[in-house]
């Protein structure tokens, strides 16, 4: 097979279409989809050396595989790291990222705000193989750094935070946990590629769930860890070659498709989600609204330093709790209800009864997800039409 060269000197919109392709003896325009399990060799000679890392190439797709590498590749050029691995899933990136560099003794410190299946790793699973964990309120860095201790590890954090978008301080809260021997793993969907990119800001791993913008049509499942050559083959070549969190072929191919546009679309949602943030900021029947390119967000100075754009999503509290939101959510014509996000499709969901419903009540208060508050995911619809339902759906509040 023949490799494109590197696209790094080129813009992300370019490193998108082009970045990582692998070509066959066909010439193919489009990336070739390799649905295939194992491969053979030339001779015995070959296959030993291929097991011993000493002749490049294939050797089970579990390992790696052709159009895997191309996904993998792509995503290291638009990141701008040195190294990544693909996942099934984004959770098993978020797990595979945590759990693989460390063991009993070691401790973690995340931040409270994050998605309840990336809670539930922190608070159940790590625990029960004996690896001590801290939740702290990631917007205070006075309790990132009373949290560290001599055997801290890693900080994990997701900013813009699930679901109510607070943008916490990448930078500051890097330079806390590598003072104190850590690293910082960083769940970055939210913002995506196109307007943040976590490892120039001085964290040291970067995960996305695949699922959201980059495949960005409802299509499939995937994930990607993105790091330096050095972490990922200390803490996560074997690992993952052992335990099999892998990405079927199929589905890399589906996200390199994704690839290609998703500049385009994360912009056009992105202007969709500030349009409709100008519209329900004054809106009578919204108590909070929550949107990281307006100048009232919480943290809007720190939205200019580090990301280069708002958010695909808008959060906003209705007033008269749980029932109203229902109300609301029920009466949408366009935007469905669903706990996806990042779709072509607008995508709206009630946090307090979906993602967030493990958390006991005095939890969710804690992190401000009311029993009004709706997380909007905004999708490629005309903005106006997007505006008109949300409109015609409040009144029904």
């Amino acid at each position: 097979m023949s490799e494109v060269g590197s696209t790094k000197r080129y813009r992300p919109e370019t490193r998108l279409v082009h970045g990582g392709t692998l070509r066959s003896q066909f010439g193919e325009t489009s990336e070739a989809l390799f649905l295939t399990q194992g491969y053979v060799y030339d001779s015995a000679e070959q296959c030993e050396a291929r097991f011993k890392g000493e002749d490049p190439g294939f050797i089970y797709s579990r390992y790696s595989n052709p159009t895997i590498s191309m996904f993998e590749r792509r995503m290291i050029e638009l990141e701008g790291a040195e190294a990544a691995r693909s996942t099934a899933t984004g959770m098993a990136a978020v797990t595979t990222a945590i759990l693989a560099p460390l063991r009993a003794g070691d401790h973690v410190v995340a931040s409270k705000a994050l998605f309840g299946s990336c809670l539930y790793v922190v608070q159940d699973l790590l625990p029960r193989y004996g690896i001590e964990t801290t939740l702290v309120d990631g917007l205070d860095l006075d309790q990132w750094q009373r949290a560290v201790r001599p055997n801290t590890k890693t900080f994990f954090l997701e900013s813009p935070t699930n679901p109510t978008l607070d943008v916490l301080d990448i930078p500051a809260i890097a330079e806390i946990a590598h003072k104190g021997g850590a690293r910082l793993v960083v769940d970055n969907v939210f913002a995506t590629p196109i307007w943040q990119s976590p490892l120039s800001l001085g964290a040291d791993v970067v995960v996305y769930s695949a699922t959201k913008h980059i495949d960005g049509q409802g299509r499939c499942l995937g994930g990607v860890i993105l790091s330096s050559e050095a972490f990922i083959a200390e803490h996560l070549h074997n690992f993952m070659r052992q335990t099999g969190p892998s990405l079927s072929p199929f589905n890399a191919w589906v996200l390199l498709k994704g690839l290609e546009t998703l500049g385009v679309r994360v912009r056009a949602q992105t202007d969709n989600a500030a349009k409709l943030a100008e519209t329900l900021a004054s809106h009578p029947k919204i108590s909070r609204l929550i949107y990281p390119g307006r100048a009232d967000h919480p943290q809007a100075e720190l939205v200019k330093k580090q990301m280069r754009g708002g958010s695909t999503l808008v959060g906003f509290e209705v007033k008269g709790g749980k029932a109203a939101a229902f109300r609301v959510l029920n009466a949408l014509r366009l935007a469905k209800i669903s706990n996806n996000l990042g779709d072509s499709k607008s995508l709206v969901t009630h946090p307090a009864t979906t993602t967030h419903q493990r958390l006991t009540p005095e939890a969710r208060a804690e992190l401000g997800i009311s029993e009004g508050f709706i997380r909007f995911s905004a999708g490629l619809e005309h903005a106006d039409d997007l505006i008109e339902d949300v409109a015609q759906a409040l009144e029904k509040a």
